[in-house]
């Protein structure tokens, strides 16, 4: 039976020791969360497991070591400062497979949720609303699960539905969700657009992540047709394709029809339209990013990014030598899915240089120095630390702003000049001068 109460008395079901789990992105329940470090002072080694919250995250202050610690699914900007001091730790995974860690008796077993979802219907059904990724899972196993039920919370069909018997406590609120806004993509990241879009046809089901580089692909897709959706996430970029009939998934060997995502990124506009639209299905995270589900959509475009690229390719998407930047995600799942499919085109796409501060630091012997403040995203060697997050043999097409490059059954020698070929003209010397200085060529 479900407890209606105010926040304060919600929380006090989280005793010390406790995992609890925080439902992340817009629907991140910030009103619980303050309620809950307001107890701090009471609450001994209580583990918070993070999918990336959006809002404040005053769980993360020093005063709360020994009380509160984070145990990050996906990093994000709230969080990188507390795990670089150790107040916080990454726990590396990909989406796919989180869901198998909250089973009873599994590593991250789930004592308390706590989430954000809709009103209930005359059913009796809330919705999870734009993050439904892996807080299914997370309700159907948690002890004990508190609710802020929030009539701001779009309905969002798919997995997201959670009966109000489930919901232990509930707390009643009205209140905004956090936005993210869109950024119009620059002349660098149009040209990365238009090379990805040159690699899909007309019903072609993608995967997008969110930021200014997958609307630009989107941008330059205006004149395709019956374009899929099937995605770990999408952003506002893809309402303008659907205004314009372009995404229909019409032609998707899955889910025809319907637009498929974990969770959703964007402003108001981006919620009011997942509101009640059937053509869109929010499903688990264990669903979207199935290597066996990805692989049957028979042109699976897979568009992910990364932090630097070495000249045989590797690909670091997460770290930043030592320090902890995003997370593995779904990089593996769709890349290998999209591998895979019978036409699939698994793409990772950057821009050539970063700014000078993400220059690498040590005694590297192939270190490229920065050129008017930038570096290469290409790298002669990955800087010491930088985690391999998909490694050369998963590679295929590499794409910057000065090209586009197939690596798939290249041998080492051609991985380098073909890499080089894309890498900012400044830098195009320096890694040729590596390149021979590593026996890549002769």
């Amino acid at each position: 039976m479900t407890t209606w109460c105010d926040a304060k008395t919600a929380v006090q079901v989280v005793k010390s020791g406790n995992r609890v789990y925080l439902h992340g992105r817009h629907s991140t329940p910030t009103p619980l969360i303050e309620a809950l470090v307001a107890r701090g002072e009471e609450l001994q080694d209580v583990e918070l497991l993070s999918t990336l919250s959006f809002g404040p995250v005053p769980y993360t202050d020093p005063r709360w070591t020994g009380h509160f610690y984070v145990r990050s699914i996906f990093v994000g900007a709230s969080e990188r400062e507390a795990i670089s001091a150790g107040r916080a730790s990454y726990a590396p995974a990909f989406l796919s497979t989180i869901p198998k860690l909250f089973m009873p008796g599994g590593p991250w077993a789930i004592d308390v949720a706590l989430i954000q979802v809709s009103p209930p219907d005359k059913h009796g059904y809330c919705s999870l609303g734009p993050s439904v990724d892996a807080t299914c899972e997370a309700v159907a196993y948690a002890h004990q699960v508190v609710a802020l039920v929030n009539p701001q919370v779009p309905w969002a069909h798919g997995d997201s539905f959670v009966h109000l018997s489930q919901l232990d406590y509930a707390v009643n609120w009205d209140g905004p969700l956090h936005e993210v806004g869109q950024q119009a993509p620059n002349q660098m990241q149009r040209e990365i657009g238009r090379h990805v879009a040159d690699l899909i046809e007309d019903g072609a089901t993608l995967q997008l992540g969110i930021g200014a580089i997958p609307d630009a692909v989107l941008q330059a897709l205006t004149d395709r047709r019956d374009l899929g959706i099937h995605s770990e996430m999408f952003s506002e970029g893809v309402l303008d394709l659907v205004e314009r009939g372009v995404i229909t998934g019409s032609r998707k060997a899955l889910d025809r029809g319907k637009m498929v995502a974990s969770f959703i990124i964007g402003s108001r506009r981006l919620m009011d339209f997942l509101d009640d639209n059937p053509m869109v299905e929010l499903r688990s995270i264990s669903y979207t990013n199935d290597i066996q589900v990805i692989r049957q959509f028979d042109h699976m475009v897979a568009i992910n990014s990364a932090l630097e690229v070495d000249l045989t390719g590797q690909v670091c998407a997460e770290s930043i030598g030592t320090a902890q930047y995003s997370g593995v995600g779904g990089q593996i799942d769709f890349l290998q899915g999209a591998a895979d499919a019978p036409h699939g085109r698994p793409v990772l796409a950057f821009p050539a240089t970063a700014q000078a501060p993400q220059a690498r630091e040590g005694n590297m012997p192939y270190e490229l120095p920065s050129i008017d403040g930038q570096v290469s995203r290409i790298v002669p060697t990955l800087t010491p630390g930088a985690v391999v997050t998909t490694t050369r043999a998963h590679v295929h097409y590499v794409v910057t702003e000065y090209g586009r490059v197939m690596l798939f059954g290249r041998s080492t020698a051609d991985r380098a000049r073909l890499l080089i070929s894309i890498a900012a003209p400044q830098f195009r010397e320096q890694l040729e001068r590596a390149a021979y200085e590593l026996h890549l060529l002769v």
